[in-house]
């Protein structure tokens, strides 16, 4: 059965974990992150991290999924931003 609202969710999900693809390739690439906010990144992994844990307390399979993703994601560019403003 086509649960309709659980397909909201997953693609909820889907497009907001995929958003971050494209910004952490050119980051990456460039090695530019001048137009990045270290302090929205810092704040923003926080909270990804902090729904990353609330779904492992909820037993979320794809709130933990999503969320570990988009983790990954942001920590890779919170990363960046840090080792770029640490050779400035």
């Amino acid at each position: 059965m086509f649960d309709f609202v659980s397909a909201i969710g997953g693609l909820a999900a889907i497009l907001t974990t995929v958003s971050f693809v494209p910004q952490v390739i050119q980051s990456y690439r460039t090695r530019d992150l001048s137009g990045v906010s270290l302090t929205m990144y810092s704040i923003f992994t926080t909270g990804i991290g902090l729904w990353l844990v609330y779904g492992v307390f909820k037993q979320d399979w794809p709130l933990i999924l999503a969320n570990s993703i988009t983790f990954c994601l942001a920590g890779t560019m919170l990363f960046l931003k840090i080792q770029q403003s640490i050779k400035k």
